[in-house]
């Protein structure tokens, strides 16, 4: 046995101890070794926030271990823009974590001989165990990015299975494979395109990380009806994908002058709001979805840190000093945005604190909203 098969071999049987790899899947991990798709150049966070380049002619036995660590690789930043020899600031493609790929499969619930069609094919490596399991000529998968799209054909076909690759845009989906009985996307939507729905046959599932400008993190699980509609519960909260490009969120910076904004003070700690509870961050975000936040360490080495919210002409920023209750809060516009995250916070805390797979999304040919425990009950 290669040091590769070992590997694939040890994370394999990591996942399936774990519960995350059902039996189904096991054959497919076999036969499609997460190293094939990972390419020789690869992306890493630098100490300053920012990526650099890890070449596998390097560090051969480094790049090996990374290919089969359970942690998301990258592979293009800056929607391939930066070069191999610069500084990266944003992921704009990886391979996703392994037991993710292995929970999110679970949860497509593919039989063999299933129409499949993928949205986001990055490195080809969740395309091949698809086709592995469904059949090659069962499943397409559409990549908006032709440098990658075309990567992933010459991985694919080197790895003796070939699926359709479409070069396109995946909010379109792809309407000459359609009816399909699953859609599964590995980039998030804060919006479904209605496309999947009218692509899916009725009784077909879609499943899509979601999520909202404050908060993504959801995975939910849609089932198409006969009228055009899909409803379908969150399955999840633990997963965090990049956004679909045509859904991609603001990235605002903090303003450099505090001029002109409102103080005040809050006991309400933002990690209580945005990043404790995953449930919370959640609930905050379907009440205002619109809303961007971020967090910024003190660099003077203490735990200090600022939160701060976005939303339009809006800002707010909370001052987090260590040690202590009371938070100095700044803000600013025609908004006060951290009262509006305060009052999301009590909402979810009035109605019982439910959790994120209590809530589920609604999708119509003119509407799409998510619900509280029943379709009847929109948020």
């Amino acid at each position: 046995m290669s040091e590769a098969e070992a590997l694939n071999q040890q994370l394999i049987d990591k996942l399936t101890d774990a519960g995350m790899l059902t039996d189904r899947w096991r054959p497919a991990f076999l036969a499609m070794p997460r190293h094939r798709f990972v390419p020789d150049l690869i992306w890493a966070d630098t100490d300053d926030g920012g990526l650099t380049t890890r070449r596998r002619e390097d560090d051969p036995a480094a790049w090996l271990e990374t290919a089969y660590a359970d942690e998301p690789i990258v592979t293009q930043v800056d929607d391939g823009a930066t070069p191999d020899t610069g500084r990266g600031r944003l992921v704009t493609s990886s391979i996703s974590k392994p037991s993710i790929v292995a929970r999110m499969l679970a949860y497509l619930q593919v039989e063999p001989g299933m129409r499949v069609l993928e949205i986001g094919t990055g490195t080809g490596w969740n395309a091949a165990l698809l086709a592995h399991t469904a059949g090659e000529q069962n499943v397409t998968t559409i990549e908006v990015d032709p440098v990658i799209a075309d990567r992933a054909r010459k991985t694919l076909a080197e790895a003796g299975i070939t699926p359709t690759v479409v070069t396109g845009d995946g909010a379109d989906g792809h309407a000459p494979g359609a009816p399909y009985d699953r859609i599964i996307a590995t980039a998030a939507v804060q919006h479904i395109p209605y496309a999947w729905v009218e692509q899916t046959r009725p009784g077909g599932l879609i499943l899509t990380p979601w999520g909202t400008a404050y908060d993504n993190g959801a995975l939910v699980r849609l089932t198409v009806d006969e009228y055009g509609t899909a409803h379908g519960l969150f399955i999840d909260n633990t997963v965090a994908f990049m956004w679909l490009r045509a859904q991609r969120t603001p990235r605002p910076q903090p303003p450099t002058d505090l001029t002109g904004a409102a103080e005040s003070s809050t006991t309400l700690h933002p990690d209580a709001v945005a990043w404790d509870d995953l449930d919370a961050s959640f609930a905050v975000g379907l009440r205002l979805p619109e809303v961007a936040r971020r967090f910024i360490d003190a660099d003077d080495g203490t735990d200090d840190f600022t939160f701060w919210a976005f939303a339009g002409q809006s800002w707010a920023c909370v001052q987090v000093a260590e040690g202590t209750t009371a938070h100095r809060v700044l803000q600013y516009g025609p908004r006060r945005l951290w009262e509006e995250i305060e009052a999301a916070y009590r909402w979810w805390k009035k109605v019982g604190q439910p959790s994120t797979l209590q809530f589920g999304l609604a999708v119509h040919p003119d509407r799409q909203y998510v619900y509280l425990d029943s379709p009847d009950n929109p948020v």
